[in-house]
């Protein structure tokens, strides 16, 4: 069986966005190879860094919020 990395994504975003605080920080505990790919594609800064969180960017922070409504909320 092989994953699908385009839905580990989305569903990672997806859970940052149910810990963002300050604005635009989520806490980064989760798979590197899927933190990487998203800081590939714009949607985070770079997670290579000793703090324990990561910074959304707009359009990350935006995409979260939209994946976490599709993905985790009740129609």
């Amino acid at each position: 069986m092989e994953p699908d990395t385009k839905k580990i994504d989305d569903a990672v975003l997806a859970l940052m966005y149910l810990t963002v605080h300050d604005g635009c920080r989520a806490w980064k505990s989760f798979d590197w190879e899927s933190t990487d790919r998203l800081y590939r594609q714009g949607l985070i800064e770079d997670p290579v860094n000793k703090t324990k969180s990561v910074v959304l960017t707009t359009r990350g922070l935006e995409e979260a919020e939209r994946l976490f409504k599709q993905l985790f909320t009740k129609r």
